[in-house]
């Protein structure tokens, strides 16, 4: 599976457990344009991404983080967590 075909799953399945419709993403997005993306047929930028889960009340990083679920379904939420604990601490004493 590439990664916009599992960052097109996390952001459907996100938007429906919200109970969002594509229609409810106008002032963000145009509903073909949200179509496209929850296709996986398009690639999502970063500054997009930030909208959309601003519209839907999350933080971009938990869409990301469904995205990276999706891909590897037998991650360890967890794991992961201190993973990227771990590696942003070692950036920050950079």
């Amino acid at each position: 599976m590439e990664l916009k075909e599992a960052f097109a799953i996390a952001l459907r399945n996100t938007r429906v457990r919200h109970g969002l419709t594509q229609e409810d993403f106008e002032i963000v997005s145009s509903r073909t344009y949200l179509s496209t993306l929850e296709r996986g047929l398009k690639n999502v930028t970063l500054e997009k991404a930030s909208e959309l889960a601003r519209r839907m009340d999350i933080h971009p990083l938990t869409l990301l983080v469904e995205c990276f679920l999706v891909l590897d379904p037998d991650a360890d939420l967890n794991l992961l967590f201190e993973r990227i604990r771990r590696e942003t601490e070692l950036g920050a004493c950079s």
